[in-house]
């Protein structure tokens, strides 16, 4: 198949974090075509625009933007339609709905969302609970956690939980290695979620090999032998089942898919606590 490819601009007055995920899941969509993306976050004055535009005008294309000050607006635009690129404010749609069932108009402030507000001190504090609760870090105080994660090694268990930190989840993860034994705070825990994650042990075979090979060690232990690692597989299949804890397969799953889907495992969970 020949790939085509086209000029993506995304403006931001905020960390352009918006943007990114919307002209990644809309590009997506297309088989053939990739995007090559000119990421501008905080353009908050004229001379930061004009900048911006300078590069559109060199590599005219399609142009997303979030900004709030209508000045930038309307100067982003007339540029826009003078080099022959499409532009589209990307939250105005949702602005014009939110004005119409609330009756209210919006206060123009660049990056609201990441003020420093109760929210965002909540995500650091997930975040700092995560980075020292990684790999099996620190277990006696996991009923402060918000979410276990056990499973074999390479089962995604680190990446989710960052994943998970940041949208404002205390998540510890713990490794399930042959012969040792689960801590027993884990069993202990009340208030803490745990999920178990699942794969195929040709996949986490697959991960292994690539990790020993970055690391330029042995290859021939057990930790990459098919049957050694089904064997660790199907052993924490059972641990799952016997506690009744959820599990995820992460085999064919991206991490924000599984994150996605621990969110509303997590969510039922604490409704569990508000009907007692």
């Amino acid at each position: 198949m020949v790939r085509s490819y086209f000029h993506l601009h995304l403006v931001s007055d905020s960390t352009g974090e918006t943007l990114i995920n919307v002209g990644r899941a809309a590009a997506a969509q297309y088989e053939g075509v990739s995007a090559i993306e000119h990421v501008y976050p905080l353009v908050r004055s004229s001379a930061q625009l004009e900048r911006v535009i300078s590069e559109i005008e060199q590599a005219p294309g399609i142009v997303l933007y979030t900004l709030v000050e209508q000045d930038l607006t309307e100067r982003l635009e007339v540029a826009c339609r003078a080099t022959g690129s499409p532009a589209l404010s990307v939250l105005q749609p949702v602005h014009s709905l939110l004005q119409s069932y609330l009756g209210a108009h919006s206060t123009a402030r660049p990056g609201a969302q990441h003020m420093l507000n109760a929210e965002y001190f909540k995500r650091i504090d997930a975040m700092n609970f995560t980075l020292a609760h990684d790999d099996g870090n620190l277990p006696l105080d996991l009923d402060e956690a918000d979410v276990i994660l056990l499973g074999v090694s390479r089962s995604s268990k680190t990446p989710t939980s960052i994943y998970l930190a940041n949208r404002g989840l205390k998540t510890a993860n713990i490794p399930l290695v042959p012969g040792m034994p689960l801590p027993p705070a884990v069993e202990r825990a009340r208030k803490p979620l745990v999920v178990g994650l699942l794969a195929s042990p040709e996949r986490i075979v697959q991960i292994r090999q690539n990790r020993l090979l970055s690391l330029k060690a042995d290859d021939s232990s057990s930790y990459v032998d098919r049957e050694a690692v089904a064997n660790e597989v199907a052993a924490s299949r059972k641990l799952f089942a016997k506690h009744r804890w959820p599990v995820i397969d992460v085999t064919r799953r991206s991490i924000e898919e599984t994150a996605a889907a621990i969110v509303e495992l997590h969510r039922e969970h604490r409704l569990k606590f508000i009907a007692v």
